[in-house]
């Protein structure tokens, strides 16, 4: 590399003194000038001959002298050298890369050049007067060329690399092309010619020295051996001559896996063990055929080739396909079979068919699975019962005899239950023992046609053992229903009706579903057999016509008619019913539309629509609650105490929420007070307790009397008053109200027994009042007003 550099330096030093020798030399030396036209010419028709002198410049790049770099000179022959004229450059890097001496023409490069950034420059010159700045000559246009030199190593752009083979490659098998660029000039010299060449990786790997191709040179290389080599690139330039600039690069190449070994069984024999209450799809256990190889390569396939367990269990490769996963397949049972014996193979699944001499790719490993004694819960006979029971059945039948065993080799006592939540109706019971389910109520297929039960059945010994077993009764369907008309039929017929006309259709329904489908015929009733107004039609598609017989129908007349139609269905066995068809006269237009079916019907105004005559009769209504809750409200409520002793209020009227006890009432007051009204002094600090008034006197100031001794009759019931009175004033804890009680002949010693009407709301059945006539003439009155009038109506069909 030293040698190297004194020759670069040495041809820079003479290529630079080479070109600092051009200059722009005088046309008069290149050539003699052409000869001048008609010298008497006029100046200003004169054709002007081109002054510039020059050669193309050529200049080295990357000049490091101190001195600004002289590329060459400008002279326009019309330079006298008195210094008149100023030269001009202008165009690429003129001013910031080159400058002129605007006196003597010299050009200079004054900034460092690099071919690799610009190869060459187009500048222009002219030549113009100093003082007049008029140009002398036109411009004109030249080319500065940088020249080049060996300044720029090869370069990998690319780098590092990345590539891969297949092991076990044959020897001269391609890996990777590299190539590396040169930024000096291809066409002159041998800078740019590169030469490629191996630092590291040998001598697994070579390289070819023109095209850059890395190969394989070594064969059989197993990548499970080893995987990565890292293999370094030399490219130098000058045709790989002393002196030529050189650079690196590393390429990491990577063996790719390819099948060429076979799996392989860590174990030879495997010990695996499940309970035998695992459900079906457990997993058991997994195995793994190992195999050197990756990815694909090492993918397996798992079965089960031989042993007595191939029905009983199952095997699956897992997402990765590298592990076998070994399933139950069928349930286990201890007491049947405590053990089972796999032979299990496993395979590669991508072979390569040139490497099949190294097979074959697969092994063979037993496996051994014990059954684990569980104590089991018992087990039905089946997993799930379907009965179909008619729905007339007589209560206690039998519906079905369920039955359950302890799979364990103790074969526990077994009692069975009907779990409670599944028939909430108790419709079914079953016997503890037997396990018999029968009917404790009646079935009806209309109201539930299915009875889904969960039946139990527990261990005696142990009761945390329990299975159970769904039971879904289907309730069979038996005619047990009389059909009926639809409902919410209403039937009119206009007055302007003729004989023959059809009013309406009817259709019967019938809860039961028979297997044939429902079959109805119609009839009229027996006792309107010869009505004279209405006959019926069957059309035998379960349905009837009701028509009219006879017209002149009017409102005046009779305004409702009452049809009984007589309906029969067609199972065994036969049920009937009769409905009666209730059917108007009603006023109709010209088209048939119903118009009114009121004796004197009520002419809407046109503008008036139904809806809206509801409305308006639904908030009337609404009004009118609200009006009686209102006064309802006001009747009961309490009115306050007034505290002004000033007010004087002297009628009371106190009520009571309860009947009187007539003459056996002791309670209310001492009867034979009433007799004795001296005696009334005597209890002032006796209180009634038995009821107190619901409102109270608002006077608190009566005006009294003295109570005055002896006397009878009125003046002993006045003296008792007045003794009351005084009473209720002198009493400081009672609230000053007049009291005044009625009673006669009303009460449990009447004869009438009670006359009141409290809790008589609570029954909604009508009065009779024909016993009245049996108490005596004090109830003559009431008997004549709430009699019973018979009156004997004609039938209305």
């Amino acid at each position: 590399m030293g040698d190297g550099s004194s020759f670069s330096a040495v041809s820079r030093t003479f290529l630079t003194v080479a070109l600092c020798v051009l200059t722009l030399l005088p046309q008069s030396l290149l050539g003699k000038p052409a000869e001048e036209e008609h010298a008497g010419s006029s100046a200003l028709l004169q054709r002007v001959k081109r002054g510039w002198v020059w050669n193309q410049f050529f200049v080295l790049e990357e000049y490091t002298g101190l001195e600004p770099l002289y590329i060459g000179k400008l002279h326009s022959d019309m330079d006298k050298g008195d210094g008149s004229i100023k030269y001009i450059l202008t165009g690429d890097g003129a001013g910031s890369t080159f400058t002129i001496d605007d006196s003597t023409g010299d050009i200079h490069a004054i900034q460092r050049l690099d071919r690799e950034v610009k190869s060459q420059y187009v500048l222009r010159a002219q030549a113009r007067n100093r003082l007049t700045d008029r140009p002398l000559e036109p411009e004109s246009e030249f080319i500065v060329k940088i020249q080049d030199i060996n300044d720029n190593e090869p370069r990998f752009l690319d780098g590092p690399y990345q590539a891969s083979v297949p092991e076990m490659s044959k020897i001269g098998t391609s890996v990777i092309q590299l190539t590396a660029t040169d930024a000096d000039d291809p066409t002159y010299g041998n800078s740019a010619r590169v030469v490629y060449s191996i630092l590291e990786g040998q001598p697994y790997f070579s390289v070819d020295a023109k095209t850059g191709v890395v190969r394989v040179s070594l064969a059989d290389m197993d990548r499970e051996t080893r995987e990565n080599y890292t293999v370094v690139i030399q490219a130098k330039d000058m045709g790989g001559q002393l002196g030529g600039l050189a650079g690196t690069t590393t390429v990491n190449i990577t063996l790719g896996d390819i099948n060429d070994n076979p799996p392989m069984f860590d174990q030879r024999l495997y010990q695996m063990s499940i309970p035998e209450s695992a459900p079906v799809g457990s997993v058991v256990g997994r195995i793994w055929a190992k195999d050197r190889d990756i990815g694909v390569n090492a993918e397996m396939r798992y079965s089960i080739i031989d042993g007595d367990g191939r029905d009983t269990f199952d095997i699956s490769t897992d997402p990765t396909n590298l592990f076998g996963i070994i399933t139950v397949k069928k349930p286990l049972n201890f007491e049947n079979k405590p053990s089972y014996t796999l032979k299990v193979e496993g395979a590669n699944t991508h072979l390569d068919q040139a490497l099949r001499h190294r097979g074959p790719f697969k092994d063979v490993t037993i496996v051994h699975v014990s059954v684990e004694d569980v104590d089991e819960p018992p087990q039905f006979d089946s997993p799930a019962y379907l009965i179909e029971l008619p729905e007339d059945a007589e209560i206690g039948t039998v519906v079905k005899t369920v039955s359950a065993r302890d799979p364990d080799a103790a074969n526990n006592t077994v009692r069975y239950s009907i779990e409670r939540l599944s028939d909430p109706e108790k419709f079914f019971y079953i016997d503890i023992t037997s396990g018999s389910l029968m009917t404790v109520r009646a079935l009806d297929r209309e109201e539930r046609g299915w009875h889904n039960i969960t039946v139990l059945a527990m261990e005696m010994k142990d009761p945390k053992k329990v299975a159970s077993v769904s039971v879904a009764v289907r309730v069979l369907d038996v005619n047990d229903n009389p059909p009926s008309l639809m409902h919410y039929l209403e039937p009119y017929v206009c007055e302007h009706a003729k004989a023959g006309q059809l009013i309406q259709t009817v259709t019967a329904v019938d809860p039961d579903e028979p297997l044939g489908g429902q079959h109805f015929s119609y009839s009229l009733a027996p006792e309107a057999a010869n009505n004279p107004n209405f006959t019926l039609r069957d059309n035998q598609d379960n349905t009837a016509w009701i028509l009219t017989r006879r017209g002149g129908w009017s409102q005046q007349d009779q305004t409702v008619f009452y049809l009984p139609i007589f309906i029969s269905d067609g199972e065994e066995p036969v049920k009937t019913s009769t409905s009666t068809l209730t059917i108007r006269v009603c006023s109709c237009d010209k088209e048939g539309n119903l118009m009114s079916c009121n004796a004197e019907a009520y002419s809407l105004p046109a503008s008036l629509s139904r809806g809206a005559l509801i409305a308006i009769l639904a908030c009337i209504l609404v009004l009118l609650v609200m009006i009686l809750l209102m006064l309802s409200l006001r009747t009961h409520r309490k009115k306050p105490y007034l505290c002004d002793e000033e007010e004087n209020v002297h009628e009371n009227i106190v009520r009571y929420d309860d009947e009187g006890g007539g003459e056996e009432d002791t309670e209310a007051f001492d009867i034979a007070a009433m007799w004795n009204p001296r005696e009334a002094h005597h209890h002032l600090g006796k209180m009634r307790q038995d009821m107190l008034p619901e409102i109270e006197s608002l006077s608190r100031y009566v005006p009294q009397a003295c109570v005055m001794g002896g006397g009878s009759g009125n003046s002993n019931v006045h003296g008792y008053v007045l003794a009351k009175l005084l009473e209720a004033d002198m009493d400081p804890c009672a609230p000053p109200y007049d009291s005044l009680q009625t009673y006669a002949y009303e009460g449990e010693g009447s004869v009438a027994e009670s006359l009141s009407s409290l809790q008589s709301g609570a029954s909604n059945t009508d009065h009779e009042y024909d016993y009245l006539n049996d108490w005596g003439p004090r109830f003559k009155k009431l008997a004549e007003m709430y009699g019973v009038l018979e009156t004997n109506t004609p039938p209305m069909w």
